[in-house]
């Protein structure tokens, strides 16, 4: 399985190489040999670091509870069995699936970043209350209910990205965030680990996850609700 994976990054990272400049949004004639760039960037560098860094923030909260580790906390907190775990993640991720699907229909009604916010948020309350619950039914429960909501976040994140920067710099916005993101939540397990060798702190990963993601949330809102994306609030949206 480990180097199924590895394999497939290499033809993924193959077929990239293979990519012509002819994909890249071509910029405005009149910033033709403006200003340098910074990793891309020359208009949008502002927003972007932003969000890089509540990203980044995001995904080292969502460290703490990648899957990997959430099934060995349900192993030594219920005694799951694999075949029981795979099930359990199975239908996780279906109901993430279907989670992320919904995200463009109440994106259209409400806002980008309303819905990532306000459908993010009871996710992560829903990721604290799991270690609460007082037998294996309910946190199975409450788990696959904080799934069915978790992804929403993940189209309109991307779509605000992609809305709120000039299109020439849309590669490199979505290259720093993703390095934020990939950084972050490479971080967060070696903590968590330490966390689940103690009997003591068992439950902290699924705490500090829900509370880090939760503070994102929150941060993202007060920093972001002002600034639409231009199909909300035309041309001005862009900055």
């Amino acid at each position: 399985m480990v180097l199924g994976y590895g394999f497939c990054g290499l033809v993924i990272a193959f077929l990239f190489l293979r990519l012509s400049p002819a994909i890249e949004a071509a910029p405005p004639a009149h910033i033709e040999g403006g200003s340098p760039s910074c990793l891309g960037l020359r208009h949008s560098g502002g927003v972007v670091w932003r969000l890089s860094g509540l990203f980044g923030l995001d995904a080292f909260g969502g460290g703490f509870v990648v899957q990997s580790l959430a099934a060995y906390w349900f192993h030594l907190r219920f005694g799951a069995e694999p075949a029981q775990l795979g099930e359990i993640f199975f239908g996780a991720n279906i109901l993430a699936g279907f989670s992320a699907l919904m995200a463009a229909q109440l994106s259209r009604r409400f806002g980008l970043v309303n819905t990532m916010v306000f459908t993010h948020l009871p996710s992560n309350l829903l990721l604290i209350l799991v270690p609460l619950m007082p037998n294996q039914t309910a946190a199975i429960f409450v788990l696959l209910l904080r799934f069915s909501i978790s992804q929403m976040d993940v189209p309109t994140r991307q779509s605000y990205l992609m809305a709120v920067v000039h299109p020439e710099e849309r590669s490199a916005a979505a290259g720093i965030t993703g390095v934020a993101r990939t950084t972050g939540a490479a971080l967060a397990p070696a903590c968590a680990g330490m966390l689940l060798a103690s009997p003591a702190l068992l439950n902290f990963p699924f705490y500090l996850a829900g509370g880090l993601k939760i503070i994102y949330d929150l941060l993202l809102y007060r920093s972001f609700i002002g600034l639409k994306p231009p199909e909300e609030d035309g041309d001005a949206g862009r900055k």
